[in-house]
C-alpha cells in the first residue's frame, strides 16, 4: 500500500469474521470506554469518539494534552496482542481502543510521532465493526492514499511512516453503526 518514507501494510480480513465479531462485542461490552478532553488549537474539547487505553504498567501515553495509564490488559486484548506480535514480529506493549459510534465520530489529521513511541514506532492497526475509510497524507508532496477498513482487516504502519505521512478517519454520513479500532504500540517508559 505504502513503501515511501515509511512502511504501510493491509491485511484484509487479517481475522475470520466470526473472531472478529466475537473481539467486537466483547471489547464494546467490557472495555472502560472514557471521552476524554484534549487540547485543539487553544481549546479544550471533548475527543470526537470514545477510547480506553490497556497495556503493560508504565506504558503511560501523551497527546494534544490528555495522558493515559494503562488498565491492566484483558484477557482478549492480551490474547490479540501475543497474536499480532506473531504475525508482525514487533513487540507492542499497549493498546488504544477507539470506539466510533458512528460517523459523527472522527479523528483528524495527526501523526502518532510523540516520543515516547521512538523514532519509527511500528503500529498494529485492527478494524473491528463498521468499514471506514481511512486516509494517510504525505507531509511533503500532499500525496493521498486512502483505504476502506472492513471489520477484522489489519493495518500494520513500520519504519518512518509516522514521521513523514499523516493519517485521519473523517467524518461520515454513510456510518451509521459503532467501530471499534485498536492500534497496538510499543511505549518507552519515561525516565
Amino acid at each position: 500500500m505504502i513503501d515511501r518514507d515509511g512502511r504501510a501494510v493491509h491485511f484484509g480480513q487479517w481475522l475470520p469474521d466470526h473472531e472478529a465479531s466475537n473481539y467486537f462485542d466483547v471489547l464494546r461490552d467490557t472495555l472502560r470506554w472514557e471521552q476524554n478532553l484534549i487540547s485543539m488549537y487553544g481549546k479544550t474539547v471533548p475527543i470526537p469518539r470514545l477510547n480506553a487505553w490497556y497495556g503493560d504498567a508504565g506504558s503511560r501515553y501523551q497527546y494534544s494534552g490528555a495522558s493515559f495509564t494503562p488498565f491492566p490488559w484483558t484477557p482478549e486484548l492480551f490474547a490479540l496482542k501475543q497474536q499480532l506480535e506473531r504475525f508482525s514480529h514487533c513487540r507492542f506493549n499497549s493498546v488504544l481502543a477507539n470506539l466510533y459510534r458512528d460517523g459523527n465520530d472522527s479523528v483528524a489529521w495527526h501523526s502518532d510521532d510523540e516520543p515516547e513511541l521512538g523514532p519509527e514506532p511500528a503500529i498494529a492497526s485492527v478494524s473491528l465493526g463498521q468499514t471506514r475509510r481511512f486516509t494517510l497524507k504525505h507531509k511533503r508532496d500532499k500525496q493521498q492514499v486512502a483505504l476502506d477498513l472492513a471489520h477484522g482487516d489489519l493495518l500494520l504502519m513500520t519504519g518512518a511512516l509516522q514521521k513523514n505521512w499523516v493519517h485521519q478517519l473523517a467524518k461520515t454520513r454513510s456510518a451509521h453503526r459503532p467501530r471499534i479500532n485498536l492500534t497496538f504500540r510499543w511505549v518507552y517508559p519515561k525516565s
